[in-house]
Formats: structure tokens, sequence, C-alpha cells
């Protein structure tokens, strides 16, 4: 089993050891895990510096992966939070630096972070996941360096009430766009941490994406704790059974490795 989402202290949200997330990760018998720090430029809350050391994290992970070599694969990703007007920044950023793993989220449209509620106040909740959605097919369309679209429809997590319809079309041309260019998505399990009866995304919007002819799909907890680490991952794996997944995605120096999902 591979968990491809997770954090350290390395992020200004974590507290966690990384050496405490490799172990936990080895207690619960997964086989590779990719660290994913965030890296979330201009974020609108001056209270957390969403980046990171890259010369320490590099050396961090390179001294894990010697340390428990044989016993866990330990890769290193990032997680970048895009906007439209830093789209930029992150591909000089990612000439730059290597990574084995991109996961391209957007945790704030119109500059107003998702987390404290600002996106939804003046708004209908139906245009709120509008605005969502169009500023998520913007940046997609205008930026091709990630490896996989982090969770989604995260604004699910945060918005009060449902919107009065999936929003597919808008989702469908984000998978149009994103399917051509080789790019996956993630199944995030953190949703039904947070109080979702789903993950993210949710079962209709994963349908949608195989339905476009998405392949590419990789799993993780989002763990910011050891705790975390695998959360719900049998029934998710259960679940990309059942709407017909094939494979669960690792990857290796930007690119996908595809493991049967029925050895899993």
């Amino acid at each position: 089993m591979f968990d491809y989402h997770m954090h350290s202290a390395f992020s200004a949200d974590c507290r966690a050891e990384m050496e405490e997330m490799v172990k936990e990760s080895i207690t619960k018998g997964l086989s590779e895990i990719c660290f994913t720090e965030h890296i979330d430029y201009d974020y609108p809350d001056d209270d957390f510096v969403f980046d990171i050391d890259k010369r320490s994290y590099a050396r961090k992970i390179n001294e894990l992966q010697q340390r428990y070599d044989g016993q866990i694969r330990i890769k290193k990703g990032i997680e970048i939070g895009v906007q439209p007007h830093i789209l930029e920044r992150y591909e000089d950023l990612l000439k730059m630096e290597r990574f084995d793993f991109i996961i391209c989220s957007m945790h704030t449209v119109e500059r107003k972070g998702l987390h404290y509620g600002e996106l939804f106040k003046g708004k209908t909740i139906d245009e709120a996941f509008q605005a969502y959605y169009e500023e998520l097919l913007y940046c997609v369309k205008n930026f091709e360096d990630y490896s996989v679209l982090g969770h989604v429809d995260l604004i699910k997590r945060y918005a009060k009430e449902r919107a009065s319809h999936p929003f597919h079309e808008l989702l469908q041309s984000i998978f149009e766009t994103i399917i051509p260019l080789g790019k996956g998505i993630e199944l995030n399990t953190s949703g039904v941490r947070y109080g979702l009866s789903h993950g993210l995304p949710s079962e209709d919007v994963l349908k949608l994406y195989k339905q476009c002819g998405g392949e590419i799909i990789t799993l993780g907890s989002d763990a910011h704790k050891p705790e975390d680490i695998a959360f719900q991952f049998k029934e998710s794996i259960d679940l990309l059974k059942s709407i017909g997944f094939r494979y669960i995605a690792t990857f290796s120096n930007r690119k996908p490795q595809f493991h049967p999902i029925d050895q899993l």
C-alpha cells in the first residue's frame, strides 16, 4: 500500500517529525510513502508561511531513505497551492528543484483562503462553487508542471451547505484538459476525517474522471500526524475497484508507475 499525501514539521501547519511519520508508516505495513510538504505562495494568512527550506528537506529525505532502506520506500514530493497570479513563480521554482511527485492543489480562490470561509461571504453557495472551479480550470489551462490534482473538490470541506448541482460541466472541462497531458488526480481520504461522508473527490466526481478516460490516480491520507496515515485506505480501494479503476499510481522522478489495484 502507498500513502502519497502526508506532511511533517517541514510544513507550516504540521508539528510531526518526519521520522515519526516514517516509523508509523512501517508499522501500518506501507511499502511506499511520499512526503508532500506545503508550498503555498501568497497565502492570505500572515500567521502561516507555507514555504520550506528546500536544502534541509532534500537532506532529511535522503537521510531517511538510507536509514530505512529495505523497510520502506520514501519519495520526495511537494504540494503547491496554485493561484492564477503566481503560476509563473511555481514554474521558476520547479525548474530549479527536483521532486518525485507534485500535487497541484487550490486552497485559495480570488485571493481568499477557503479555510476561513472568506470566499463564501457575499456569494450564494453556487456562486462560490462556480468561482472555485472556474479558477481551478484557469490554472490547469495555464500550468502543467505537476503530477496530480489534489482534493479536486476541496471546497466541499469548507462549504456549510450543499451546492444546488454538482458542477460536472466545469469538472469535465478540467478533466478533459488534464488527462491528455498525462496528469492524474488523487483520492484524498481526509474528507471523512473532517466530517464529510466521503473522501475528496466524492464518488460522483471519481466516476466522472473515469468516464472522461482518467486512469492516473493516487491515494493519500493528507496526514499531519502519525495516527492519520493510511486513513480509510481499505474502504477507498474498494470504492475505486467498484468504479472500475485498475491501478493505483506511484511516482519516481515525476514518472508514474502503475500497481494493479487487485493486488492491494
